[in-house]
């Protein structure tokens, strides 16, 4: 589909599922690179909702053992973050002594990996690495550093595979970004 509608918007594609896929190889090898042949088992932890399309595709990629654990927090309302980053669940497993790969749809603000940073290391991480599918530098203002980052795109609205317009959209396999 060339455009879709979702309530009062209009998305035209804008980064097609193959491309993801090839984004998505290119990183999970450099993730590899880093922790193949680790004697630790490392935690993948999946922000929810956004990012289980892009956990499951990469999770396939890694050669390694791990561990899946997730997290919920919120921030959007609409097509615009509010500022403030709210833990909706939270971790759903110990994560204590461990390393961890946040696994992020994407990064705007950075506010919700500033929060995450900040959880992992409350709960005793020993590390932590950012991996996320899509950055926005243009909106980035926080001196974390990105461990692994598929694409950088512009700061636009965008809906699809995983992420949402008011909890539509994350079932298109494609990209959309709204029609202006």
């Amino acid at each position: 589909m060339e455009k879709i509608t979702l309530y009062d918007k209009t998305f035209k594609r804008f980064i097609p599922y193959s491309r993801l896929m090839e984004e998505i190889d290119r990183v999970a090898e450099k993730i590899n690179a880093d922790f193949e042949g680790c004697k630790d088992i490392p935690i993948l932890l999946c922000v929810l909702n956004g990012s289980i399309m892009f956990m499951g595709e990469l999770m396939k990629r890694l050669r390694f053992n791990l561990q899946t654990v997730s997290i919920k927090l919120t921030s959007y309302e609409g097509t615009s973050t509010t500022g403030h980053v709210k833990q909706a669940l939270g971790l759903t497993s110990d994560i204590k002594g461990r390393r961890v790969i946040i696994v992020e749809d994407i990064v705007d603000s950075g506010n919700t990996i500033v929060e995450l940073k900040e959880i992992l290391t409350e709960h005793g991480a020993t590390e932590s690495k950012v991996c996320t599918l899509l950055l926005k530098p243009d909106a980035y203002k926080k001196d974390i550093t990105l461990d692994y980052v598929a694409m950088e795109i512009p700061n636009d609205f965008i809906v699809g595979f995983g992420l949402d317009y008011d909890e539509l959209g994350r079932n298109l396999k494609d990209i959309y970004v709204l029609d202006k």
